[in-house]
C-alpha cells in the first residue's frame, strides 16, 4: 500500500463485510462484534440508517479496489457556540496489516477535511482507556484531552 495512491470514498453495502472486519479485528473489538457470515442482519440495517442520514458520513479508505480503513462521521448541529456544527469521528479501523504505515493518519485528515468543508467549528473523538496508544496517536494529530467523556451502556 502506498499512502499516496489511498482513495476515500462513502461505503456501500459491499463493503459491509471488510468493516465488520477491521471493526473485530482488535482486543476489544473482538468482545463486541460478530464477524460471521452471512454478517448479522444489525450491521445490514445499520448499514441502511447510516446511508440515509445526510448528516453522516462512512468513509472507507481504498488501496485500489481493497477497503483497508473505515471511520464514521457524524455532523450535528448545536445550540452551543452560536449554533455551530460539529463533526464526531468514530469506528475508526485499518486492516492490521497496514497498520503503522500512516493510513490512520490519512483517514483523521480526511474526516477534519470534510468538517471544514462542511462547516463544522470543531472535532471531536473519544477512544477507549484501554487504548493508550490511540490516545497518543490522536494527540500527535493535534488532538487534545480537553473533556472527560462517561458513558453508559443500555
Amino acid at each position: 500500500m502506498s499512502i499516496e495512491t489511498l482513495t476515500f470514498r462513502q461505503a456501500n453495502e459491499e463493503d459491509l463485510d471488510a468493516i465488520v472486519y477491521m471493526l473485530s479485528d482488535d482486543k476489544i473489538g473482538s468482545k463486541r462484534e460478530r464477524y460471521e457470515h452471512p454478517l448479522p442482519g444489525a450491521y445490514v440495517s445499520a448499514f441502511h440508517a447510516i446511508d440515509a442520514d445526510p448528516n453522516i458520513e462512512l468513509i472507507v479508505a481504498c488501496d485500489g479496489d481493497t477497503v483497508v480503513g473505515v471511520q464514521q462521521v457524524t455532523f450535528t448541529p448545536h445550540i452551543t457556540y452560536q449554533g455551530g456544527w460539529r463533526a464526531t469521528i468514530e469506528g475508526v479501523r485499518t486492516t492490521s496489516t497496514e497498520r503503522g504505515k500512516g493510513l490512520g493518519s490519512q483517514l483523521i485528515r480526511y474526516a477534519i477535511q470534510r468538517a471544514k468543508e462542511r462547516g463544522c467549528h470543531i472535532v471531536q473523538l473519544t477512544t477507549d482507556k484501554q487504548r493508550p496508544d490511540a490516545l497518543r496517536f490522536y494527540e500527535r494529530l493535534g488532538f487534545t484531552a480537553s473533556h472527560e467523556g462517561l458513558k453508559l451502556h443500555l
